[in-house]
């Protein structure tokens, strides 16, 4: 399962089974298995509206957002792009782009306005940092360039510092496969009215374009140019649900691996022999170049070449700080065996952002201290009975580094992970000592599931495979196949956490449901499932159906015997989990190659 050198820490090219994600598809129908200058910053002066212009999406056909905000700033985005294709649609090497920032949807009273740049070197995007805003404001925001109007955008900018809100509303998204399926989970979070969406990585898929799923990727290869990675990302922001979604609330986002190479890690390429370290650090900057064109983000997180400051914190009042990790531009490459995942001096966010992250943390004063990291934290054991088997690409490949994050959480208060990665929803304690059963909690986690990689999984097969491992991974609290994305309504007193779940993302028709909920009290480390008896819970509690009758993951009991979720005609399969068994050798279903050649293995 696990190819390496005699250091353990030679790359690895390909895992094996279960051994790079969460392994075989799905659960159970019911219950639960565990469950240039491109950018201007001005003040918000006021300013009189002007008359409108012919109100068309063409040159904004990638739509508008906002991100990164501040009690007084938010950033404001757009792309232009010609109206039409062929020679008659190349736009001029600069193009100006006025913007409007209003305190009502219908732009009656403009409190801010202005010119931004747009030039060819960065896309003829835009980035509007404006300042001088109220703090825990809804302002609406539009564009205009080329006698063309851009659809309308709302934001929010953060609380006062020093004031304490009564709530906060997070939403949080990950892995988006364009191919996969559909991104209708957006549509249901709109709805939900998020004060912010924190998307923590894998935007884009660089795979390449295969036609055997929902959707094909434009082009003919994977991107590794500046246009082939913007190409990439055109498609992607055309999807109607995330284009509504990123006007109605911004965004805080980061990148994991596929926005650049599945699995690349600091200056190392998946494929160091076909990418060696100049060829892949130029693919790199092409990448981040591309993905800074398209985000809502300041120019403080603008690339220069291959490097980009992506580690950044945002406070929303003495309620919460939110550290936002690049666990992939500083990190080691990844181990291949055991011993080189417990070698001391392996690092996955280096030095300088660990110290940054236990300062902020300490000195935050905030209630909570949310972590966004971009692959899973708490151990996740693929070996079912003795032994285990770690995925080297998440934090278990890093384990002295982990363990000496996790002895600082004891001091820190309220420390919550949100990751992404795994498309699965995993929710566990964060313990000192993952191998001692006694070892203090020091925090929680919550893995977000996918908006749509992996597709709509066997729930069944998904199951049979989890059940047994349940027993080696008593820190967790659920683990669930189905997509979708997780919602937390944040106040002093708690953290309430609902997993949004999907009925499919093969058709545009999904129906999204609470599948489970989730609490982590103020003061408390850990977290528990509600309507779970904490202690010595026997089974899942019954989720609410979904359209079509199932529900798709199980939860873990205390006992050694834990219930595996009902299969999807209604029958229970219960499963001993203190069995040695040994992990099923079916190929990963995640693998984009295991069914389409040329396209990239999705994590």
């Amino acid at each position: 399962m696990r190819a390496g050198g005699p250091d353990g820490i030679r790359r690895r090219r390909f895992l094996g089974a279960g051994a790079v994600t969460l392994g075989a598809a799905g659960a159970a129908a019911a219950g639960q298995l565990l469950p240039d200058s491109a950018s201007a910053s001005v003040s918000g002066a006021a300013a009189a509206a002007g008359p409108g212009a012919e109100v068309s999406g063409t040159v904004f056909k990638l739509g508008v957002a906002s991100g990164d905000p501040l009690p007084t700033a938010i950033v404001l985005w757009t792309r232009v792009l010609p109206a039409t294709q062929g020679s008659s649609g190349i736009l001029p090497p600069t193009v100006a782009v006025t913007w409007e920032l209003a305190s009502d949807s219908g732009f009656t009273t403009i409190v801010g306005s202005g010119t931004a740049t747009a030039s060819a070197g960065l896309g003829h995007s835009v980035h509007v940092d404006v300042t001088g805003l109220t703090p825990a404001t809804d302002y609406w925001y539009r564009f205009k360039a080329l006698d063309r109007t851009s659809p309308t955008g709302r934001t929010r900018t953060a609380p006062a510092a020093g004031s304490t809100p009564e709530n906060m509303r997070i939403a949080l998204a990950s892995c988006q496969n364009w191919q996969h399926g559909y991104f209708t989970a957006y549509r249901d979070m709109r709805e939900q009215q998020p004060d912010l969406v924190l998307f923590v990585g894998d935007y884009i898929y660089e795979s390449s374009a295969y036609s055997y799923r929902v959707r094909r990727h434009e082009g003919t290869g994977q991107p590794v140019t500046l246009a082939q990675y913007r190409a990439r990302h055109e498609q992607y922001n055309t999807d109607p649900d995330l284009q509504a979604m990123r006007a109605a609330a911004p965004f805080v986002v980061v990148f994991d691996d596929h926005e650049v190479e599945q699995d690349w890690a600091g200056d190392v390429a998946n494929d160091p022999v076909a990418w060696p370290t100049a060829k892949f650090l130029a693919r790199r900057a092409a990448a981040f170049q591309a993905f800074y064109e398209h985000m809502p983000i300041r120019t403080a997180q603008k690339p220069s070449g291959p490097d980009v400051r992506m580690y950044r914190s945002l406070d929303f009042g003495t309620l919460a700080r939110l550290h936002v990790l690049d666990t992939r531009q500083y990190r080691d490459d990844q181990a291949t065996t055991d011993a080189g995942a417990l070698k001391d001096g392996r690092v996955i966010m280096g030095d300088t952002q660990r110290d940054w992250l236990v300062n902020s943390m300490s000195s935050s004063g905030a209630r909570w201290n949310l972590v966004a990291s971009q692959v899973m934290m708490a151990e996740t054991d693929f070996l079912a009975g003795v032994g285990k088997e770690w995925s080297y690409d998440a934090w278990d490949g890093y384990q002295k580094e982990r363990a000496a994050l996790l002895a600082e959480f004891q001091d820190i208060r309220n420390p919550v992970v949100l990751s992404g990665d795994r498309h699965r929803t995993i929710v566990s304690d964060l313990k000192l000592d993952f191998d001692d059963a006694d070892s203090a909690v020091v925090g929680a986690e919550f893995v977000g599931t996918s908006i749509s990689s992996s597709g709509d999984e066997d729930l069944t097969a998904f199951a049979a495979e989890w059940a047994p491992k349940l027993a080696d991974n008593p820190h967790w609290k659920m683990i669930d196949a189905r997509r979708g994305y997780l919602l937390f309504d944040i106040t002093a007193d708690g953290i309430d956490a609902r997993l949004r779940a999907i009925s499919t993302v093969l058709t545009k028709n999904g129906t999204t449901t609470t599948a489970a909920t989730f609490r982590v009290e103020d003061g408390v480390p850990g977290v528990y499932q509600v309507g779970v008896a904490r202690e010595t819970a026997a089974s899942a509690e019954e989720s609410p159906a979904e359209a079509d009758g199932t529900t798709a993951a199980a939860t873990p009991t205390e006992s050694a015997t834990p219930s595996a979720p009902s299969s999807p005609d209604g029958a229970t399969a219960t499963v001993d989990a203190t069995a040695d068994t040994s992990p099923a050798t079916t190929p990963d279903p995640t693998s984009d190659t295991s069914t389409a050649p040329e396209a990239s293995t999705t994590p």
